[in-house]
């Protein structure tokens, strides 16, 4: 009986001893280490890759956001503030119905399929509300109105397919250089910029794929218009 009970203390202990060894091994120092690991070759990753201007902390470079004015009385959704880089288009994002104590957007895709809307794999010059052929053909055309000015007209075979659909999480911060650069004029205009200074802002922000064969070139909304703010301010 002694014994039954003596063994039941030891291996009671063993675990105990086990129980806290492993809680400080992989609840303690190892976080600590990962942690200072990240914050110590590459903290601005670890932080969540933050962007700052004016020394406040704007955003990050990989969330995109929205340049819009303020909606107007009536206005089902808010016009896009034409004088900054607009990004993708944001149809999959949602809204929060649940927790209304914060303000928050939902990341989300539109769950359309490739040829929604489409007869014979080709969308029709009028669509069925709703589909994938009506946001994209709206979206076309929005993108030819707004960015064609005095002296350049943009042609709807010159829309990128980046402008005119949204990414799978609705947030994607980048957009194509073909994009950036078919805004150019538009934002030349809007700002009392030359055409020259504009093309330079954009061709100082494009990235090239990573490690050079990985993903495509790439233009971060965000950068490029704090790049644009400084620039409009020197003028």
């Amino acid at each position: 009986m002694n014994n039954s009970v003596t063994n039941t203390v030891r291996l009671l202990g063993a675990g105990l001893r086990a129980l806290l060894a492993l809680t400080l091994v992989t609840g303690v120092i190892y976080p600590l280490v990962v942690t200072g690991i990240a914050q110590g070759l590459f903290s601005n990753k670890a932080n969540g890759s933050e962007i700052k201007a004016d020394g406040k902390v704007v955003g990050s470079s990989l969330i995109g956001q929205s340049y819009n004015l303020p909606p107007k009385k009536g206005q089902t959704s808010p016009a896009p503030d034409l004088k900054w880089f607009q990004g993708r288009p944001q149809n999959g994002l949602g809204t929060n119905s649940v927790n209304t104590r914060y303000t928050l957007i939902l990341s989300g895709a539109t769950n359309l399929s490739a040829d929604s809307g489409a007869v014979k794999g080709v969308c029709p010059d009028k669509p069925a509300d709703k589909t994938l052929c009506a946001q994209v053909l709206a979206a076309k055309d929005a993108v030819v109105k707004d960015n064609s000015v005095p002296g350049y007209t943009v042609k709807p075979s010159d829309v990128p397919a980046d402008a005119v659909t949204s990414s799978g999480s609705g947030l994607d911060p980048d957009i194509s250089p073909a994009y950036a650069e078919l805004q150019v004029h538009r934002i030349a205009a809007r700002n009392g910029l030359s055409v020259a200074q504009v093309e330079k802002l954009v061709k100082d922000h494009t990235a090239g794929r990573t490690l050079g064969f990985i993903g495509e070139p790439r233009v971060n909304v965000l950068e490029l218009n704090i790049a644009l703010k400084d620039l409009v301010a020197k003028k």
